[in-house]
């Protein structure tokens, strides 16, 4: 069953983002991922939000495959990068 990573962004340090973007390439599909959405929110329907926030969809074979990218190596290394420069909420979904 696929899995999806949704993640909620507020990039923080635009020039500090830009390396950790960087660093990622094309990690995700090395593991399968596939981006689906990725974008400002353009409005907020019901609830609130912070205005400013990006959403990241992206689409893996399974929950495993998901888990895997966030725990390899490499994204540790871009993650550490990301630090200070964005507020990031990142969601595991099956689907």
């Amino acid at each position: 069953m696929s899995a999806y990573i949704v993640a909620v962004v507020r990039i923080l340090d635009p020039e500090r983002f830009k390396l950790y973007g960087a660093q990622l390439g094309d990690l995700s599909a090395r593991h399968g991922g596939e981006p689906l959405v990725r974008g400002l929110v353009e409005e907020f329907l019901e609830g609130t939000g912070t205005p400013g926030e990006r959403v990241v969809v992206t689409r893996f074979p399974d929950a495993a495959a998901a888990r895997g990218y966030i725990a390899s190596a490499e994204y540790k290394a871009a993650h550490a990068l990301r630090e200070g420069a964005a507020e990031v909420v990142m969601r595991l979904v099956a689907g």
